[in-house]
């Protein structure tokens, strides 16, 4: 017989336990949001300490010169040829007519960046008619007058700890006077190539070396992978040969990707003979890296599917490869382009396995194809990283946050297919 005075001692202390239950659920609560919050503001800090370090490099200072391109200077026939930095030195020198001394004209024209004068023999290359004109062109300035204008070298250090000379200053003022120092947005921090030069160096010889490298990753990893995912999820026999696959292909996910810049330099450079830097090879490579995830994310994306829809196609006379074709695959897309959009974002984040084939090459152009040397973002912020320049410390960073807007753009992408596409059962 249940003994009711026994449970009824316990009334008075229910509310107590209770109560206890509810502060642990609050207390858990506050854990986890504490968790998020804390999270965030790494986040936070980590954006803000990129942006901090490289809102400078996305302007940069210009110089106005009138150039007179003289016949006699430049070959009418090949305008490629011609005597630009003498011209450069003319332009300089005309603002400043009572600098005569051999010394100090050279450390006038340093104001203006060196490569100034290839800048002006494009211009004229794209139009033969300037031969014999005078014009006016905005030019960069050096990096150390870039440093200046931004604040970075201070007039109140010595002259003798500073990259730019008391006299550079006055004739840096003298400019500013003259109306010829401008500050615009750094096109060229996009759509140039790299230099050696900080103020000319640009990202977009990367931007095409990161997007070969991309597209013949894709085209290798997607098709292979679905087809493999397909086949364990809806072909292969239930045996220790297919187990022993599935074990493989999830313990090659968790791989460290420079084990892959290792095979890929075997490989394809080793056994294969292909040739560094091209983004052939790191396509190769990082489809290597990617297919793993992607076949774990089809076989998810599979079986997710219910088996009622294979049961009811089944039912009507269809083949297993229409069932798969028509049904299971059309349904199981949007889960499959997500996880593939977000491999390809994580392949585009890869450093380890470039620098070992060689992706990290100095392309002062733009590359043409896939078997042309190149570069990528990756491999562009490690160079500039490395670079003792003081204008690539802002470039390091700025780069960074080109490489991330990329990624956030393929992340955002992936969540749009996901919320368009998806499925509810």
């Amino acid at each position: 017989m249940t003994d009711l005075t026994a449970k009824d001692s316990d009334a008075p202390r229910r509310p107590t336990r209770v109560q206890r239950r509810y502060a642990a659920n609050r207390r858990f609560k506050y854990l986890g949001l504490g968790a998020v919050l804390l999270a965030l503001g790494f986040l936070a800090l980590l954006l803000a300490s990129i942006t901090w370090s490289g809102y400078q490099a996305f302007t940069q200072t210009h110089v106005t010169l009138t150039v007179t391109i003289e016949p006699e200077q430049v070959n009418a026939d090949d305008p490629f040829r011609g005597n630009y930095r003498a011209i450069i030195r003319q332009a300089v020198q005309a603002v400043f007519p009572e600098v005569t001394n051999r010394r100090q004209l050279r450390n006038l024209v340093k104001i203006v960046s060196s490569g100034a004068q290839y800048i002006v023999r494009d211009k004229v290359v794209a139009n033969p008619n300037l031969i014999g004109t005078t014009f006016s062109i905005s030019v960069p300035a050096s990096d150390p007058v870039d440093q200046f204008r931004k604040g970075n070298i201070s007039r109140d250090i010595p002259e003798a700890r500073r990259r730019i000379s008391d006299q550079e200053i006055a004739w840096y003022d003298r400019w500013v006077e003259l109306g010829a120092i401008q500050s615009p947005f750094n096109w060229a921090l996009i759509f140039a190539s790299d230099s050696r030069y900080p103020e000319l160096a640009g990202l977009w010889g990367a931007i095409n070396g990161s997007f070969y490298a991309l597209l013949v990753c894709i085209l290798i990893s997607f098709p292979v992978g679905i087809a493999t995912a397909v086949y364990l999820e809806e072909f292969a026999p239930k045996n220790r040969w297919t187990n022993l696959i599935e074990v493989n292909i999830n313990n090659l996910a968790a791989v460290p990707s420079i084990v892959f810049g290792l095979l890929g330099l075997a490989v394809f450079l080793g056994w294969f003979g292909m040739p560094r830097s091209v983004p052939l090879v790191g396509g190769l490579t990082l489809a290597l890296m990617t297919l793993p995830t992607i076949v774990i994310v089809a076989r998810v994306a599979i079986t997710a599917v219910p088996p009622s829809i294979r049961e009811a196609a089944f039912g009507i006379g269809a083949s297993r490869h229409q069932v798969v074709m028509h049904h299971v695959l059309p349904l199981s897309l949007p889960g499959i382009l997500t996880g593939t959009i977000i491999a390809m974002a994580q392949a585009l984040g890869e450093t380890a396995p470039l620098l070992l084939i060689g992706m990290n090459a100095f392309i002062a152009g733009d590359t043409g194809g896939v078997m042309d040397p190149s570069t990528a973002l990756p491999t562009q912020i490690f160079i500039w990283a490395d670079s003792p320049e003081r204008g690539f410390v802002a470039r390091t960073s700025a780069a960074i946050m080109v490489l991330l807007a990329f990624l956030v753009t393929m992340n955002g992408i992936a969540i749009y297919l996901r919320q368009k596409f998806e499925r509810k059962w």
